[in-house]
């Protein structure tokens, strides 16, 4: 009879055994029984055997035969109990095993240095691991000289401690100076992994980061570029990739360093040709492709190559991995972002059914990626109003993932219902029959500040255009106190987004107008008090548009905005209305003038006692100088104030 496999208890007990061969023919059983086998490892991390390795590496002298021995197989076994586990990874930190590692990259026995190197890649891989400290001279020379080494274990450590840890531009800034480009560049001839590694760090320093990128072309006179562009023709589906991905990172950054090549073509084709790999590669080009299409241009050239076509072929696929999902979808939302062309395409090949299942599929990353799709898909003015988004079910669906698990999920879903809810009657009345109202002023007290902004602007959408009947539900149930809450949100764009619903909900017949004086005018007062001493220009714009919409009401809320920007406190010229006349920003310019056009309408009563008290502080005089602005906007809005004004004299 064959020999039964000894039980983990049993082999848990023999790690422990003060016998050296013992112990180690336990460490090796460990490693080979969890290889590739995540339940083996769930159940060993339980019954404790990390913190036992951990020890055995605390404990044993590497420069010693049996010492050697022990260490090599217990790193080995940490790096499996890490790879593709962050329970493990966990149990590893937790064990204080992770200094150990590192201490023993400076060991005499080169096998100790490769099994600790290839254990602490196993970590890095994970989003649990140490975030490396490049600030740290010390660190950053530890890192560098992993770089230098000869040993291939220690350059791949050295990769993935870049690829894990470099997130900020000030991080890539540093290892840009410190010479690691050069490195990784010199790299890209030695072997696959290496290669591989190294692009993906390069991708890493470079992305988002302009100056590094302008650092990088000019590398060996552009020759660092051309290898990797070389590259994007290598046998390996892997390695062209990431040779794609780092020339997306040059060509988000400036197009210009591209233009010449063709290259947006080439690498449309090629990822979508990397879409046919099963594996890991397939799903990154998912993502690598949502990122090349970001603007207009690429989107064309990528609908040209029947970019949707293919996707959706994909798509019909039924066992694709969530990931892989995730990631056309991704793609998708990136290419109709913009172009009409694209989400006509997109409704033709009858994809909507597919995305409204993906809002409820079983994973948070998928049910993002679907509201987001749809967010961008309804952006088409022309198909919202053709009806392809009244379909209850989408509506239903999106209100019930207001309330989701998943953070991401219900901004996601926000974004999709500001779309759907906007200017088009039919999505807004089934959105009120759902609850919708309830769920988005739910959120605007969030204790999330993205959360709180998304619900702010849903509501936004809601009420723009929308019949008194709309507005009354909105206002009622947000309350009065909540709104003059938002409007001074310790977030500044929170509080911009409620200075925009407030301005769409006065917009309109006088009842409207009334919103803003309710309660004692305390909603009035906020937006004051934020317009006197908010520094960000759009709080400014879209409290002057709400003022203007007051100013279009009777003569009580006219003289009511004259008190609020001209009030005894308010010294004339140095007012904040008077700073928003003179401002840089040709958007905030025409708003503050808009409001002076309602103020000063001719066939108001008050006209010219206001006109009168713009003259005495100053206003008027301001005006003039603005008739011959280079913003055709506030040109032809000081032109049209002026005319109005010097209606009653020119004095």
């Amino acid at each position: 009879m064959p020999a039964t496999r000894p039980s983990s208890d049993l082999i848990l007990h023999r790690l422990t055994s003060s016998d050296c061969e013992i112990k180690l023919k336990a460490i090796r059983e460990v490693k080979n029984q969890i290889i590739g086998n995540r339940t083996k490892k769930l159940s060993y991390i339980k019954l404790g055997a990390v913190p036992v390795l951990a020890a055995v590496l605390a404990s044993a002298d590497a420069d010693s035969t049996p010492g050697s021995s022990l260490v090599v197989q217990s790193a080995a076994a940490l790096g499996s109990f890490a790879c593709g586990v962050d329970a493990g990874v966990r149990a590893i930190l937790d064990a204080g095993a992770f200094p150990h590692l590192i201490r023993l990259l400076s060991a005499a026995d080169d096998k100790v240095v490769d099994a600790a190197a290839r254990s602490l890649r196993m970590i890095y891989q994970s989003k649990l691991a140490p975030k490396y400290d490049f600030y740290k001279e010390q660190d950053m020379g530890f890192l560098l000289s992993l770089l230098k080494s000869g040993n291939e274990n220690l350059t791949g450590l050295g990769a993935s401690i870049v690829i894990h840890s470099c997130e900020t531009s000030d991080e890539q800034n540093i290892l840009c100076h410190a010479g690691a480009l050069e490195k990784f560049i010199s790299l890209l001839d030695g072997s696959l992994s290496q290669r591989d590694s190294s692009l993906e760090s390069i991708a890493a320093i470079l992305k988002n980061n302009p100056e590094v990128v302008s650092k990088f072309v000019d590398l060996q006179s552009r020759r660092a570029l051309s290898s990797i562009i070389e590259l994007t023709k290598d046998r390996y589906s892997q390695t062209r990739l990431l040779a794609s991905l780092c020339l997306i990172c040059v060509k988000n950054s400036s197009s210009c360093y591209l233009q010449d090549t063709g290259i947006e073509t080439k690498l449309i084709n090629i990822l979508l040709e990397l879409l046919d790999d099963s594996g890991k590669v397939g799903d990154n080009a998912c993502f690598a492709f949502s990122s090349l299409v970001a603007e207009k241009d690429v989107q064309k050239l990528a609908f040209e190559a029947n970019a949707i076509d293919k996707l959706n072929s994909h798509l019909q696929n039924c066992a694709l991995h969530p990931k892989r999902l995730e990631g056309i979808f991704l793609a998708l939302a990136a290419l109709c972002s913009k172009l009409e062309c694209c989400r006509s395409k997109f409704l033709s090949l009858q994809v909507l059914n597919m995305l409204v299942d993906a809002l409820t599929y079983d994973d948070a990353n998928v049910r993002t990626a679907a509201c987001i799709c749809l967010k961008n898909v309804s952006r088409s003015i022309k198909n919202s109003s053709a009806g392809y988004f009244t379909n209850e079910r989408i509506i239903t669906t999106l209100v019930r993932l207001l309330s989701d698990r998943s953070t991401s999920v219900q901004v996601a879903a926000l974004g999709a219902i500001s779309n759907l809810v906007i200017d088009f009657t039919p999505q807004k009345s089934k959105f009120i029959q759902c609850g919708g109202i309830k769920e988005l002023v739910h959120l605007t007290k969030s204790m999330d500040s993205s959360l709180r902004l998304n619900a702010v602007w849903a509501l936004r959408n809601m009420v723009f255009l929308a019949d008194k009947m709309c507005k009354e539900k909105v206002f009622l149930e947000l309350t009065v106190s909540s709104v003059a809450s938002l409007i001074c949100d310790p977030e500044p764009s929170v509080q911009e987004q409620a200075l925009a619903l407030v301005r769409n909900l006065v917009d309109g017949c006088i009842d409207c107008v009334e919103y803003a004086f309710a309660e004692d005018g305390i909603i009035l007062d906020a937006v004051g008090r934020q317009l006197q001493k908010s520094s960000k220009i759009e709080i400014g714009i879209q409290g002057m548009y709400l003022l203007s919409n007051i100013a279009c009401g009777n003569e009580s809320h006219k003289e009511a905005v004259m008190q609020l920007l001209f009030s005894e406190a308010e010294n004339g010229s140095h007012s904040f209305f008077s700073q928003f006349l003179l401002s840089n920003d040709s958007r905030l310019r025409p708003s503050a003038l808009w409001v002076i056009v309602n103020l000063t309408f001719p066939s108001s009563p008050g006209a010219f006692g206001r006109i009168v008290k713009l003259r005495s502080v100053g206003i008027v005089s301001q005006i003039k100088k603005m008739v011959n602005d280079p913003c055709m906007d506030v040109k032809l809005r000081a032109r049209q104030a002026l005319g109005q004004i010097i209606t009653y004299g020119d004095n």
